[in-house]
């Protein structure tokens, strides 16, 4: 189909981008790379009138590395993909970025997009909280920062306000060993289930977990008792079974065309096992 008649604009630099979304208010909307909101247009299931397009804002990119990670909205996920300083200093958010879709969709889609949509089918969102990421909000009174495990209040609901833009991410760099584990009916689809698993371990014995899971809710769902139930083990396979069971306790899927509740509670149970495992074996 095609869109409705919309009013296009290009604004070249923050203050411009924010003024154009309170000036016009529900007619307005971001564009970041697309991929959610132009088949919205072209399906006429939101009336925009204005869209705001973030391309040229030069503030909203960039990659910075060091004890504390900042991702600008705007990167890319090929240019996630593409950065040796984040391979080396978070090497999961390319294993993850390498999942998501396919070539095409990865050199347009940003990684602001991802996490700021409220999609619990995306993969960002809980990697994301995996990470206990920050994100960095600006607005027409000033910005604000909210906690990745904060951010999701149900699907397509997210703290941000409507005048509101995501214009960062940060996040401590991460130590230890990691894994983002992904089942999915074909190439480029969404996941039926996914894990992201950060381990560390000192002894043999896992001192520091944190997981959260993808499309299993109608959030992303960070599972602090999953992470819990392995620190203090040597991660055998009695501490996965508990851990499993722990997020199984945590997640709420719907059935869909991805399958029935159990199938979808069996594959993420067997996700979050070989995601744990790969994770210690990295450590």
């Amino acid at each position: 189909m095609i869109p409705a008649a919309f009013e296009y604009h290009r604004p070249q630099g923050l203050p411009e981008a924010l003024h154009l979304l309170t000036e016009h208010g529900d007619g307005a909307r971001a564009l970041a790379g697309g991929h959610s909101l132009i088949p919205v247009m072209k399906l006429r299931m939101s009336a925009i009138s204005h869209l705001v397009d973030l391309q040229d804002i030069a503030d909203l990119r960039g990659i910075t590395v060091g004890s504390t990670i900042r991702i600008g909205a705007m990167t890319t996920q090929a240019e996630l993909i593409n950065h040796a300083g984040l391979a080396t200093a978070a090497p999961i958010l390319r294993e993850a970025a390498l999942q998501i879709a396919d070539p095409q969709v990865r050199n347009l889609g940003t990684v602001g997009g991802n996490v700021a949509n409220g999609d619990p089918a995306n993969d960002m969102p809980g990697l994301m909280q995996c990470l206990d990421a920050t994100f960095t909000l600006a607005g027409p009174k000033g910005s604000r920062e909210v906690r990745a495990r904060d951010f999701y209040e149900s699907a397509y609901v997210t703290a941000r306000a409507e005048d509101e833009l995501l214009v960062a991410i940060s996040f401590a760099a991460p130590a230890g060993g990691y894994a983002y584990e992904k089942q999915k009916r074909k190439i480029g689809d969404y996941a039926t289930a996914a894990a992201a698993v950060q381990l560390q371990a000192s002894g043999g014995r896992v001192t520091q977990a944190s997981i959260a899971m993808t499309n299993l809710s109608d959030t992303p769902v960070y599972s602090a008792a999953a992470g819990a139930a392995l620190v203090r083990t040597a991660c055998d396979q009695s501490a996965i079974k508990a851990a499993v069971a722990a997020m199984l306790g945590d997640i709420n899927p719907v059935a869909d065309n991805r399958g029935p509740v159990d199938f979808k509670r069996h594959v993420a149970g067997i996700i979050l096992g070989r995601a744990i495992t790969r994770a210690f074996s990295r450590t």
